[in-house]
């Protein structure tokens, strides 16, 4: 298996908490994702909890992209997955996949 690297900043901090694991496997999308931590935990919803990892995630990826192509402003980046997600959001592009788990875990 392929994985990417924890963070420097992950294995550092004793409180860190995965969220959320992507692959692309069996011709599909795979996600194990940690839900219900936010609401149990901190009383926030699970649906705004998820809006902003979303978010940073997508602005994440938007400057990775960006320094990749040696560009010095993700904006158009952003824009772009800003875009392609809202035309994929309603229509998924393979299987339900993957294995949500529970915030206490």
């Amino acid at each position: 298996m392929n994985e990417r690297p924890i963070p420097a900043a992950a294995l550092a901090d004793d409180h860190a908490v995965e969220m959320l694991r992507v692959w692309i496997a069996a011709r599909g999308l795979q996600c194990s994702m940690k839900i219900g931590l936010h609401e149990a935990s901190l009383g926030i919803a699970e649906e705004r909890a998820w809006g902003m990892i979303l978010a940073d995630t997508a602005r994440q990826l938007a400057e990775g992209i960006a320094g990749l192509r040696g560009s010095a402003d993700p904006a158009d980046a952003l824009e772009a997955i800003i875009g392609h997600f809202l035309a994929e959001v309603g229509r998924p592009a393979s299987p339900e996949n993957g294995a949500p788990v529970d915030g206490s875990g």
